[in-house]
């Protein structure tokens, strides 16, 4: 039921591409959904229809439109691999595209007066972080398992932010756990007996899945501003 949508960037007007889900039950706010370095892959398609189902507005942008349009391929191929953390690279993990970030909160918030949400996977997940500091017009944020966190660690979340990690992601180790921890002591992470991607189809674990999503959509709840909400 999807379409595609063009978002402008309030930086220098280049327009990113995103895909968009119209709410099926009464609108309780946007939600924007940042992809990891496949981009917006089927499961994230997939993924903006339950949210859809349940009342949300979701805006999934296209956060690598600058190098290649409407990029999405869930493909372990090491050359393509290299080339797409080369993208995520070239971003600074999510510095770069704050701009379109920005453009799908404004759109949302353009489209109605509620709140507007941010989550985020694995190069998502950092820029979803990066959102909570940087962009305005955030209601809360769920970051899930994002890599490169401690590269950003100087500056607290100004949106409520969650973080969603495995006890046995190998891409984000407990040494980088703690560092956030240390940094951010009231910050809550949840731990899940699972490794990287356990929401996407590559590294699924249903128990985790499952579990992080409702302490993601109570959290939005929570700072909804919509008494009884939560």
């Amino acid at each position: 039921m999807g379409d595609t949508v063009r978002l402008a960037s309030a930086k220098d007007g280049f327009e990113y591409e995103a895909f968009h889900e119209p709410p099926r039950e009464a609108r309780r706010g946007g939600l924007v959904i940042l992809h990891a370095i496949w981009g917006v892959t089927p499961h994230l398609r997939e993924l903006a229809s339950e949210f859809a189902d349940i009342g949300y507005e979701v805006l999934v942008p296209s956060l690598f439109d600058r190098f290649q349009r409407g990029f999405a391929e869930q493909n372990s191929d090491p050359k393509l691999m290299a080339q797409q953390m080369g993208y995520g690279e070239a971003t600074k993990w999510g510095l770069e595209v704050l701009d379109a970030v920005q453009a799908a909160v404004d759109a949302l918030k353009n489209a109605d007066s509620g709140p507007v949400f941010v989550m985020g996977f694995c190069f998502g997940g950092t820029t979803a972080w990066l959102a909570a500091q940087r962009c305005h017009g955030i209601a809360a944020v769920a970051s899930y398992y994002g890599g490169q966190i401690t590269l950003y660690l100087d500056a607290a979340p100004q949106a409520p932010t969650i973080l969603h990690l495995g006890k046995t992601d190998e891409l984000i180790p407990p040494d980088d756990v703690e560092a956030i921890r240390a940094a951010h002591p009231d910050l809550p992470i949840y731990m899940y007996d699972a490794g990287h991607a356990f929401v996407a189809p590559n590294g699924y674990d249903a128990e985790a899945a499952r579990l992080s999503r409702l302490r993601t959509l109570a959290h939005f709840a929570k700072h909804s501003g919509v008494r009884g909400e939560a």
